[in-house]
């Protein structure tokens, strides 16, 4: 179950998030008071999975979620065994993710990934397939791994397994040696990285520059029973991607993901993506656009931003032929600029 953090007492919007650096513009908003000022009542809600905040949202047990944009699409069209309304008025942020390989795949035998088809053929010797994590079969960890793969001629039958993990778990079975690598979102990169147990070939923003990342997926029930409140969730959220954005307000940001109830990540282990230069375990490179929070075209729904998620979806084979209708039908972009009105005048 998920650990329940209220900012109000009255009638609490049950909002659900990651462990993850890019639930920054939710964590800000409650510490900061921007709920309060837009005048909600947040009960916040840390999960255990993303298959968890499906299963939340769907059963009524979340209003809302920090979420991958594949599950409103999984629940929103039935790709799987759950389906009902939902939508997306809010994208939290761009990019932001990584790749982490094990230390035993050095960077000197694979270069960014370009000999590792070689290393693979040549210099493999575990009886068993090269073994990645992503964190959900719906997610832009799956399409960017495995654009990856493709890119440097890898993924054929028996060559790799890709499995699917929660983030905060994918560091320690690294470490145990039961994966290679994987695709996560920070700092569980870099918490691999400075424990000396993996290295980064590839960020997200080098695999897809601007891809859309975390949305805010609310629940079709609550649209329905409190649209004024959500759209004033998405007026407080939006003013906590700016605050995000700004590099002034870094050091606070650290400060509030490393509580133990938010990432309970140490401060230089997510300062690694949230400052000025990203360590890779083999190297550096500029840090300050790794996670993008907030700018002119970050964080409207846009069925532009909705057809990479469909995209990358279908090119990795697991997205069925579906009708899938007029996304607009989830990508509310009518939410998000009623909240953008409501933003200025608070």
């Amino acid at each position: 179950m998920g650990e329940a953090y209220n900012t109000s007492r009255a009638n609490p919007i049950r909002l659900g998030f990651m462990p993850l650096a890019d639930c920054a513009p939710i964590v800000v908003a409650a510490e900061t008071g921007i709920f309060e000022r837009h005048g909600l009542s947040v009960s916040l809600s840390r999960e255990l999975g993303w298959a968890t905040v499906r299963d939340k949202i769907f059963y009524g047990d979340l209003d809302c979620a920090q979420s991958i944009s594949g599950i409103a699409f999984a629940l929103g069209m039935g790709l799987g065994d759950l389906r009902c309304d939902v939508a997306v008025p809010l994208v939290l942020n761009l990019q932001g993710n990584a790749i982490t390989l094990s230390t035993e795949i050095p960077s000197s035998a694979i270069g960014k990934g370009e000999n590792l088809n070689s290393f693979l053929k040549n210099s493999w010797k575990k009886d068993r397939p090269l073994t990645l994590a992503a964190t959900h079969r719906f997610s832009s960890h799956h399409i960017l791994l495995a654009q990856w793969l493709r890119r440097h001629g890898v993924g054929s039958p028996g060559e790799v397994e890709i499995v699917f993990l929660p983030p905060p778990l994918m560091p320690r079975q690294l470490k145990a040696g039961h994966i290679d690598g994987y695709c996560a979102g920070e700092p569980w990169n870099s918490e691999a990285i400075f424990e000396g147990t993996g290295w980064c070939p590839a960020t997200s923003s080098e695999l897809s520059h601007g891809h859309p990342e975390k949305v805010l997926l609310l629940a079709g029930r609550f649209i329905r029973s409190r649209k004024e409140e959500a759209i004033q969730l998405v007026a407080a959220l939006l003013e906590s991607c700016k605050l995000c954005q700004n590099l002034d307000f870094r050091e606070d940001l650290i400060a509030i993901l490393a509580k133990k109830h938010y990432t309970g990540a140490a401060p230089e282990v997510l300062r690694n993506s949230l400052g000025s230069t990203f360590q890779t375990g083999v190297g550096s490179q500029p840090g300050t656009n790794f996670h993008i929070f907030h700018g002119p075209t970050v964080n409207c729904p846009t069925v532009e931003k909705a057809s990479w998620v469909l995209a990358g979806l279908r090119n990795i084979g697991i997205l069925p032929e579906v009708t899938c209708g007029s996304l607009s039908r989830i990508y509310r972009e009518d939410i998000f600029h009623a909240a953008e009105h409501l933003a200025v005048r608070v």
